[in-house]
């Protein structure tokens, strides 16, 4: 390659949106990857949840690999993180029962049946803090053969829960057919910021 082709290429670099960029959201950064449990993973896409006209959070997932859809994202095998950043002050027992509807309103009776203990320990562990504070982070991430593992402001809470189907009804939540935030499920795939 010669010194003008080396130019035209770095030109063009410079020009195109970099898709491993760090992302700031409503004033919260996403790294461009982050590492879970040895595992290497590209952030997805960030965006955040309203709820009527108050930002309630920013969520960022990451994945091992890049995926367009919420199939892709549900199927892809692998380590996998949701990562949470509160905008203002929500009741956490309140915010667990939030995430408890979206699981119910994502998944079929079968699968909730399957899923009743693991969703009551969730829901445990939100009511164990009374508040979730503007910048107050939770972390959701899935490691096969350990589990879903659920941190509060960078503390884990318990054990992992073990059942694979449990981090994919959690991952409906935003990416399933009644979504909690259509706009947030978008960004989520990397089709909006």
């Amino acid at each position: 390659m010669n010194g003008v082709e080396r130019w035209l290429v770095v030109a063009a670099l410079a020009a195109a949106p970099a898709a491993w960029a760090d992302l700031t959201v409503a004033g919260v950064k996403y790294e461009d990857a982050a590492e879970l449990a040895g595992n290497k993973l590209a952030l997805n896409g960030a965006g955040i949840r309203t709820k009527v006209i108050f930002k309630v959070y920013t969520a960022g997932l990451y994945l091992p690999k890049k995926a367009a859809t919420a199939d892709e994202v549900l199927a892809q095998p692998g380590a996998k993180r949701v990562s949470l950043t509160m905008l203002r002050e929500v009741d956490a027992d309140e915010f667990g029962a939030a995430f408890a509807k979206g699981i119910e309103e994502n998944n079929d009776a079968a699968t909730l049946a399957r899923l009743a203990t693991s969703i009551q320990r969730m829901n445990r562990i939100f009511a164990e803090h009374s508040k979730l504070a503007p910048g107050d982070t939770i972390a959701i991430d899935w490691v096969p053969g350990a589990g879903t593992q659920i941190r509060v402001k960078g503390a884990a809470q318990g054990d992992p829960i073990r059942e694979p189907e449990f981090y994919t009804a959690l991952l409906r939540i935003w990416l399933g057919p009644a979504p909690a935030d259509r706009s947030l499920k978008e960004a989520l795939l990397g089709k909006a910021a």
